[in-house]
């Protein structure tokens, strides 16, 4: 570890001091002040009864000159929550680097590679924040121009390991090789960019002795005898035509040990994605569907969780910014999904919009486990209105009807069913006191019978463009649960016998590059979703501040 990071900069100071090139680079910090509250279960654990506060800083620094990139990210966690939210971790050290040259056709990459192939579903190696999820694929990557419409590209190496710390520099043993091709034509008003992949995965010794282990331990009936390689395929394409816009594509691995609900079975997996968008003045429409099969992609069948993961395969149902509608957002399930979503917007005038939305999502038919087959993981009805034929004014309202799966995505029971039925309406006005200044009311309200009952919110933002945003806001619990001894909830704290507010005051201020944000928070336990990816975070009270700048 230490001494990558002493020759990446010994290599970055010489050609510093004997080329001219350009540098730039960006930093971000979080800072986190624990406030002990038992009132919202923020307690009990060594942030909120020892440290009191934590951080997490990234820093990144790139500088080209003549056809060369050096890439390096200095990592930063004192006392940490972002890996795990119930306890602190700290660590210190070079948590991503490379060095890439650009030649006449051909681009080569050593380090950390940050890469997809399609839309990510075959593999994707990226870096997610919020979640802390950093899967950069350290080894080797060459790009290749083959012509000035077809671009080969292809990576062998190891995931970076972040179980046992965030830049210890650890990897998985697994070895990852990869292959893709992808074009890009045009006749006339017709446009397409066809593209195919092909992934190999290979186990070391450790993780198929693991493996194998696992299965021995498994009633006879379930075993057999793991393979070392797996290999996986897709083929993709989006074509455009006119005011139409479709993207479809196919992925399928062989046959490998698949956890599925406690037990490892023998399965190949597919996945099947498309969309398809279609718009003209005054109407648009999207229609997206997938359907998953055991397409469980990690660097072994060992991992779990956030762990391992090599892919990323896109969420169907609209993410909702709304904060109470967000408590209820799917994630992508990779044993078993069949998932659509229908979106139509309207515009019968320059002022007024309509958007309305269906998604159906739920468990495939023919997985074997009769409690499991064909069930109910999500619907969402959804309308929205816009209107803005008054001068400086914007009045935007809604409603949502929802049926979400506590149970499977979240290994809850909500008051004894798996089913959570809310319905959310809501409304928003802004007004324009001038080129620069704005205030914003935004009410929502979602009623339900189950985990922790109903709730209320109101938000009120003032912007002073383009330096100040401020803003407070409260989330109420207006009905509690009506069975908050439930046994089903014992000890785990799923229901609240008292109402609760979770308030947010929060303040901003951008200056060119720099941007400082401050806001003293109270949160409710819930599940974080970015980009499809979900985890549940425990509740949080205290001082949050956000530092960010590039230069």
């Amino acid at each position: 570890m230490k001494k990558t990071a002493v020759l990446f900069l010994l290599v970055f100071i010489s050609a510093r001091l004997f080329a001219q090139g350009t540098f730039s680079g960006d930093l971000m910090m979080n800072l986190n002040f624990f406030q002990r509250d038992t009132n919202i279960k923020a307690s009990g654990n060594p942030l909120y009864d020892n440290y009191l506060s934590g951080s997490e800083g990234w820093l990144d620094m790139r500088y080209n000159v003549n056809g060369f990139t050096f890439f390096l990210r200095a990592d930063a966690f004192n006392n940490s929550n972002l890996k795990n939210p119930t306890s602190a971790s700290t660590d210190f050290g070079v948590g991503a680097w490379s060095v890439s040259k650009d030649m006449k056709d051909l681009t080569i990459t050593v380090g950390s590679i940050y890469d997809q192939v399609g839309s990510g579903i075959l593999f994707r190696a990226y870096e997610d924040r919020g979640l802390l999820i950093d899967n950069a694929l350290v080894g080797i990557e060459l790009k290749y121009k083959l012509t000035n419409d077809i671009i080969l590209k292809g990576f062998t190496g190891q995931q970076k390991d972040n179980s046992n710390g965030q830049v210890n520099n650890s990897r998985y043993g697994p070895v990852i090789k990869g292959l893709n091709a992808e074009g890009d034509f045009s006749s006339g008003k017709l446009h397409i960019i066809p593209g195919a992949g092909v992934l190999n995965r290979t186990l070391d010794q450790v993780s198929y002795d693991g493996v194998a282990a696992t299965i021995i331990s498994q009633d006879s009936d379930h075993h057999f005898t793991p393979v070392y390689n797996m290999y996986a395929f897709c083929v993709y394409n989006t074509l455009t035509y006119k005011n139409l816009s479709w993207y479809i594509e196919g992925d399928y691995k062989t046959r490998e040990a698949v956890e599925e609900y406690d037990t490892i079975y023998n399965k190949p997996g597919n996945v099947e994605y498309t969309s398809i968008n279609y718009g003209k003045k005054g109407i648009a429409l999207s229609l997206t569907g997938k359907r998953t099969e055991d397409f469980v992609m990690r660097t072994s069948p060992n991992e779990t969780l956030l762990n391992g993961m090599l892919n990323w395969q896109p969420i169907v149902a609209v993410l909702r910014p709304e904060r109470l509608m967000s408590r209820y957002t799917p994630a992508s399930q990779d044993i078993s999904e069949i998932a659509g979503t229908a979106n139509l917007l309207l515009s019968p005038n320059d002022v007024t919009n309509f958007a309305l939305t269906y998604t159906n999502i739920n468990t495939l038919g023919n997985m074997g486990i009769a409690s499991l087959d064909n069930q109910k993981l999500y619907r969402e009805a959804y309308v929205e209105g816009n209107y803005q034929g008054l001068k400086d004014w914007l009045f935007t309202a809604g409603a949502q009807y929802l049926e979400y799966n506590m149970v499977l995505y979240q290994q809850r029971l909500p008051d004894g069913a798996p089913i959570l039925y809310a319905i959310t309406p809501f409304a928003e006005i802004t007004y324009r006191l001038s080129e620069h200044k704005s205030f914003r009311a935004e009410l929502q309200y979602q009623d339900t019978k189950q985990d922790y009952g109903s709730w209320a919110y109101a938000l009120l933002e003032y912007d002073f463009a383009p330096k100040w945003s401020v803003s407070v806001s409260d989330m109420y619990n207006t009905v509690i649960n009506k069975n908050p001894d439930n046994p089903n909830y014992s000890d785990a704290g799923f229901a609240t016998k008292k109402a609760q507010n979770y308030y947010n005051v929060y303040a901003a201020y951008t200056k060119g590059p720099h941007r400082f944000s401050l806001a003293y928070v109270k949160q409710v336990d819930g599940i974080n979703c970015t980009g499809g990816v979900c985890r549940y975070e425990p509740a949080f009270s205290g001082v949050k501040a956000t530092i960010t700048t590039s230069f």
